[in-house]
């Protein structure tokens, strides 16, 4: 062969891997899958991606193929009716997944399990994990489900805030055959009925379970806070008050780091009621020490601010800013990453981190049992409904820091997008394909809104990718509930001519 017939077939060869290196491929909508569908990407079981939907009383699993069509739809008949289903939880694993739903029959709630295949079929028998009795106003969740990062632990727990200055929290753990590894019932103290809280429930490998419990005054920022832990095989928590007498803080999250057997909390602090957002707070516990290794914090730069503002004044940079993700690193480090989020209106904003409407965690109001978490991350699950009201997300800031809390470099992906009708295609995910972190968004251009894609390097290296191939006109993107299926997979849910349809977009 010539060299120039090498030269030829070479460019051939790497325009080939090129169109190959990224695709989306779409499903087709069914005529149910309105925008009235409640889905669930499910993920990827034995190549085939499996997605959750129900409407009208009706539940069923959409199995999809490699390129998206759809081989079968398997009605889950063993569910009862869309009115007395009250949550469906999913944690899939390489060959099937479990489905823990709860629903109401009478006075009592029931948590079922039930093991469905990369088919959709049930295999084996329904099993029943917990039930409780209730009052006749309450029907709304109270189990929550938490499985571990490595899915060999899960766990469901239940409050009873019956008594309003002492909670009773019963937990039951176990590891992925849903054999039972330890039931437990606890109490927990609130000193104040109306203003403590407890939020972040996080499970790691070992079986713990880690949440926060904090004071929020007169439903503004925290006052005071702890950290707590239920071990494993422990009928008692670990409860450790975190130092924050000097300066106020927002929503506190929570990442259990399973390599180096610590857990990070962090939140964004203020030096006054209603401040300006000041930098974030750390505290890392050592598991094998018993000890907080960091208990600090870290203002934001002069920099920072003005690369992350926005429209805002650089003082109040970061007010708009939440706490979208943390990631731990092998080496004790961690990366934060926050977005710009907020609403405005013809009259005052409708949100504010003030009134503590926009979170996931919350004080429910029923009768007796409520679980912490309301359910906002899923489609058809929105309790706002509010007239005249702008959506806004904006800026991605991303800070790394090292496993003492120094910062090591920061990043800023300027973006701007906005709805006059709901938030649900605002927002980023993101998808990590190993040396890289991809952030997916929606950007408006030429009054066309195109799936935008921003990678990430360990180093802080940020680049815009070319606009990603595939995109048709006509879909809508809600890169938000996007869920990563594999290495270098990502189901993305779409709106196409009034129908929820997917797309997976392939590196």
């Amino acid at each position: 062969m010539t060299v120039g017939r090498w030269i030829l077939c070479l460019m051939v060869l790497l325009s080939g891997l090129s169109a190959s290196s990224q695709r989306i491929v779409y499903s087709e909508p069914e005529r149910d899958d309105t925008r009235r569908l409640n889905f669930e990407i499910i993920g990827k079981i034995n190549g085939n991606f499996l997605v959750y939907k129900s409407i009208r009383n009706n539940n069923w699993i959409a199995i999809l193929d490699n390129d998206m069509k759809q081989i079968a739809k398997v009605d889950q008949n063993y569910l009862p009716d869309n009115d007395r289903v009250i949550n469906v939880d999913f944690f899939p694993y390489s060959d099937f997944c479990y489905m823990i739903y709860q629903y109401r029959k009478k006075n009592i709630i029931h948590c079922v399990a039930a093991k469905i295949d990369g088919k959709g079929q049930k295999m084996g028998e329904l099993i029943e994990l917990d039930t409780t009795q209730v009052g006749g106003g309450s029907d709304s969740k109270i189990y929550t489900v938490l499985s571990s990062e490595d899915k060999s632990k899960i766990i469901i727990f239940k409050i009873n805030k019956k008594n309003k200055r002492l909670f009773m929290i019963t937990t039951l753990l176990m590891d992925d055959k849903l054999n039972q590894l330890k039931k437990s019932r606890l109490s927990m103290p609130m000193e104040d009925r109306d203003d403590d809280y407890l939020s972040e429930f996080q499970l790691d490998n070992d079986g713990d379970l880690i949440f926060s419990k904090f004071n929020r005054v007169n439903n503004e920022n925290i006052g005071n806070a702890a950290f707590v832990v239920k071990y494993a095989q422990a009928d008692s928590f670990m409860v450790k008050e975190l130092k924050v007498d000097k300066f106020f803080l927002d929503e506190i999250r929570i990442k259990p780091d399973n390599f180096n057997k610590r857990y990070f909390l962090t939140s964004f602090f203020f030096k006054q009621k209603r401040g300006n957002t000041e930098g974030y707070y750390f505290y890392v516990w050592d598991k094998a020490t018993q000890q907080p290794v960091i208990e600090d914090t870290v203002s934001f730069s002069e920099q920072l601010r003005r690369e992350a503002r926005g429209n805002a004044s650089v003082k109040a940079a970061f007010n708009d800013y939440f706490i979208r993700q943390i990631v731990t690193r092998k080496d004790g480090g961690f990366v934060i990453a926050s977005e710009a989020f907020y609403t405005t209106s013809r009259g005052n904003n409708m949100w504010n981190r003030w009134n503590y409407m926009y979170s996931p965690y919350f004080r429910s109001y029923d009768y007796y049992y409520y679980s912490p978490y309301y359910n906002n991350s899923f489609w058809g699950n929105r309790y706002y409904d509010y007239q005249n009201v702008r959506y806004q997300a904006d800026n991605i800031a991303i800070q790394s820091f090292d496993k003492n809390g120094k910062r090591e470099w920061s990043s800023v992906i300027a973006k701007e997008q906005f709805d006059d009708q709901s938030d649900d295609l605002l927002s980023y995910q993101i998808m990590n394909t190993g040396g890289q972190v991809h952030f997916l968004f929606n950007n408006l251009e030429r009054r066309v809104q195109l799936l935008s894609d921003f990678s990430l390097t360990p180093d802080g290296q940020l680049t815009r990718n070319p606009t990603l191939k595939d995109l048709d006109r006509g879909y809508e993107f809600m890169p938000k509930y996007g869920k990563q299926v594999s290495a270098r997979q990502m189901i993305i849910p779409c709106i196409y001519r009034n129908y929820v349809c997917f797309a997976k977009v392939e590196y």
